[in-house]
């Protein structure tokens, strides 16, 4: 059988799912489980490009044929930036710098070995989903070359051909979390800190966001923070990777900041229950429901059912994991 990175580098470029925003960003479907779910998003200036996060080894033929749509020389994009190594983010990054000569990766100091030596991450990420499932969703990780990778430093400013980009450390959905602040434009690249928002739930009210405790390094007071800390930028636009561009930033701020504390209290008082799973799980999804509903989803059950049931499963074990270290 030919290993799937051979495949992934002689393969022709895959069409892309595009939609073009303002300010020259892009986002990238990356074709993660469905269309819809998980983005890339490509910022363009001044003749040079960078990518903010990248999905998967499977997300890189369509992250090529982007470049190739948008009519960029991949030798023109300067920076990879990784916002976390969840493996949904970070996970094509050796695979897609291989294709883009002059990029550096950035990526927090904390989870820069994992990228450099993916070892731990992958047998981590084999923990959450299962040996088979992990191959199925993320295939062979590509080691990045240590000299490639620039570590970000909190409040970092690096410019991408004369536009300033910082980046703010964030923890609270994990410890190797930081977001980019496109500083002229009033935009932020959020990662998984500002939640997720599918564009199938947006309503009148604007746009459905929910937290993300996924495991393994959920904590509130951290995540709520890490909110404030970016809704202090004024900024106009978040761009998710869970799933690209939303407005009306302080109502979904102030949502998220309402929701994490209730999934951590549910989850501490569940914590002794014979099947905790279970009573999590069923919970945070009549807490959703209950939201959709008040934001004028017509069937809210089948709207959850259908776009976050993943999300609740992945939350409730990232709250169980969180729970089990309280109590060490």
């Amino acid at each position: 059988m030919v290993p799937d990175t051979i495949r992934f580098m002689t393969a022709q470029f895959a069409s892309a799912r595009l939609t073009r925003h303002p300010d020259g960003i892009t986002a990238v479907d990356t074709e993660y489980i469905r269309p819809g779910l998980a983005a890339s998003h490509i910022i363009q200036h001044g003749g040079a490009a960078a990518f903010v996060d990248v999905g998967t080894n499977y997300s890189v033929p369509h992250l090529l044929g982007a470049l190739q749509e948008l009519q960029i020389d991949p030798a023109a994009v300067e920076y990879v930036f990784t916002t976390h190594v969840h493996l949904d983010h970070a996970g094509g990054a050796g695979l897609l710098l291989q294709s883009l000569p002059s990029a550096r990766l950035v990526v927090h100091p904390r989870g820069a070995s994992h990228l450099i030596d993916p070892a731990k991450l992958i047998a981590a990420s084999k923990v959450v989903y299962g040996a088979e499932r992990y191959r199925e969703l993320y295939g062979e990780l590509i080691p990045v070359d240590a000299s490639r990778v620039l570590q970000s430093e909190d409040g970092q400013r690096i410019t991408l051909r004369g536009r300033p980009l910082q980046l703010l450390h964030t923890p609270g959905h994990a410890l190797h979390h930081y977001c980019v602040v496109d500083l002229e434009h009033h935009n932020l690249f959020t990662g998984d800190t500002f939640g997720l928002s599918y564009r199938e739930m947006d309503t009148a009210h604007g746009a459905f966001g929910v937290p993300t405790t996924t495991p393994s390094q959920f904590d509130p007071a951290q995540l709520i923070d890490s909110i404030d800390r970016l809704m202090a930028t004024e900024p106009k636009a978040a761009y998710l990777m869970h799933y690209s561009r939303v407005t009306g930033l302080p109502a979904m701020a102030a949502s998220l900041k309402a929701q994490i504390p209730q999934l951590a209290a549910l989850a501490l008082r569940h914590a002794d229950d014979a099947d905790p799973y279970a009573a999590i799980y069923g919970e945070m999804r009549a807490l959703w429901i209950e939201l959709a509903g008040r934001h004028g989803l017509a069937d809210p059950a089948a709207s959850v059912d259908e776009y976050l049931s993943k999300d609740i499963d992945l939350n409730t074990q990232g709250l169980i994991a969180w729970v089990k270290r309280q109590r060490r």
